[in-house]
C-alpha cells in the first residue's frame, strides 16, 4: 500500500482508511460510530468478542492486551492505532507503534499509567501545580509521608485505579495501618488533601499539524467517586485551564483527544488532578452542543484531518446512567430536548456505567 511508504508522523488518512482501535468498551464504540461519519474503517481489538464497540465497528480481533504478536498482527492490518484507555501495556505500545502510527505515542501512555510519574511530570517538568505527594512502598514509608503531608491525605495506587477503585482517605492515625493493608503490596502514592471548591475538566486535542483546540471549561459532580453529571460550558472560565492543557499536549507531543481534570479553589486557582490521554467522559455532552463533538474530534486527529469546531451552540448538562438507571430508558427517551445514548452492554451491574443522557441548557 503507497500509504504505508508516507512518514508515520505525516500520514493523513483518505476515506476508507483503516483505524484501529484497542479497546472495545463504550469509548471505543462511539469512536467507531463517529468514524463512521467520516467514512473511516474501524478495527477493534478486545479481549472479547461481545464488547459494546463490537456492536458498530467493521471488524474486531478478539485476544488479550499483553499478547504482543497479536496486537502487533492486528496493527499491521490498520493504517491508524489509537486507544480507548490508558493502560495498554507498554510492549504492546511499542508493537503498535512499530506497524502503523500510534496516535497518541506511547509516551503519553508512560505517563498516565503511574500516577507518580504522572504527577512529577505535571509539576517538575511543566511547573504546573499538583496535591502534595510521596512515593509510598512500604507502611513505614505511608507513615512519614502522612506526617510530611498531613490529614487527611488520599492513598492511591500508582496504577490501574479508576471511579474511586484503588484509593483509600486516611483520615486518622489510626487508619493507617488498614489503608495500607487494603491497597498493599502495589506501589502507591500518597497525597495531599485538596479542600477545593468545584471539580472541573478541560478536553482538549491536537492535531498532527500541531494546532491546539479546546472545547470550554466542564463542571464535574461525582457521586460514591463516579462522574454524575457534567455541565458545559462552565461559569468562570479565565481559560487558563485550556492554556495548561495545551502546555501538557504541547510537552507530550500529543496527537489525539485528552481529558485534564482539575481542582478549583475558591479564588480561582486551579490544581490538576489527572490527565486522561484519550477521550473522556465529561467531554460527552459535546455529541449535542451543536460543535464537532470529541469522539469526531479525536478521529479527525489520529486521521491527520483538520480540527475540528469547538464552539457550543448551546449549554448541555450530562447525566451518566449507573446501573439501574438505564432501566429508564423508555422514560427518557420520551422526555423533549433529552439526547439519550446507551452503550450496548448485556449485563446490568452496581457501579457500571450503561449510558448517558445530554439535556439542552
Amino acid at each position: 500500500m503507497e500509504s504505508r511508504l508516507l512518514d508515520h508522523r505525516e500520514r493523513v488518512l483518505a476515506p476508507g482508511s483503516i483505524i484501529g482501535i484497542l479497546g472495545g468498551g463504550q469509548l471505543g464504540r462511539m469512536l467507531a460510530v463517529a468514524a463512521s461519519r467520516l467514512g473511516l474503517i474501524t478495527h477493534i481489538y478486545s479481549e472479547t468478542a461481545d464488547c459494546p464497540a463490537a456492536l458498530v465497528a467493521q471488524q474486531v480481533t478478539v485476544g488479550a492486551f499483553d499478547d504482543v504478536e497479536k496486537v502487533l498482527a492486528f496493527s499491521q492490518s490498520c493504517d491508524a492505532v489509537t486507544y480507548e484507555f490508558e493502560n495498554v501495556p507498554a510492549l504492546s505500545a511499542k508493537a503498535a507503534a512499530s506497524a502503523a502510527p500510534l496516535r497518541p505515542g506511547a509516551r503519553a501512555l508512560d505517563v498516565s499509567q503511574d500516577r507518580l510519574a504522572e504527577k512529577s511530570f505535571l509539576s517538575a517538568q511543566l511547573g504546573l501545580r499538583v496535591a502534595g505527594f510521596e512515593d509510598v512502598n512500604h507502611v513505614h514509608d505511608l507513615r512519614r509521608a502522612v506526617k510530611r503531608l498531613k490529614l487527611p491525605c488520599v492513598l492511591k495506587t500508582r496504577r490501574f485505579g479508576y471511579d474511586g477503585k484503588g484509593q483509600v482517605i486516611i483520615r486518622a492515625e489510626s487508619e493507617i495501618d488498614a489503608a495500607w493493608e487494603k491497597l498493599a503490596p502495589a506501589p502507591c502514592i500518597l497525597e495531599a488533601f485538596v479542600p477545593f471548591f468545584r471539580e472541573v475538566s478541560i478536553v482538549a486535542a491536537r492535531g498532527i499539524d500541531g494546532q491546539i483546540a479546546a472545547y470550554p471549561l466542564t463542571e464535574n459532580v461525582h457521586r460514591n467517586h463516579i462522574l454524575h453529571t457534567s455541565q458545559a460550558p462552565a461559569q468562570q472560565d479565565d481559560g487558563s485551564a485550556a492554556r495548561m492543557a495545551g502546555q501538557i499536549l504541547e510537552q507530550l507531543d500529543y496527537v489525539g483527544v485528552m481529558g485534564v481534570e482539575f481542582f478549583q479553589m475558591e479564588d480561582g486557582t486551579l490544581t490538576v488532578n489527572e490527565i486522561a490521554p484519550r477521550v473522556h467522559n465529561s467531554g460527552h455532552w459535546t455529541q449535542n452542543a451543536g460543535c464537532t463533538d470529541q469522539f469526531e474530534q479525536h478521529i479527525r486527529a489520529v486521521a491527520g484531518w483538520p480540527l475540528g469546531d469547538t464552539s457550543p451552540l448551546h449549554g448541555v448538562v450530562m447525566t451518566n446512567l449507573i446501573g439501574d438507571d438505564v432501566k429508564n430508558w423508555k422514560g427518557l427517551a420520551a422526555q423533549a430536548g433529552t439526547h439519550i445514548h446507551l452503550y450496548g452492554k448485556s449485563e446490568i451491574r452496581g457501579g457500571r456505567k450503561m449510558g448517558h443522557i445530554n439535556q439542552k441548557i
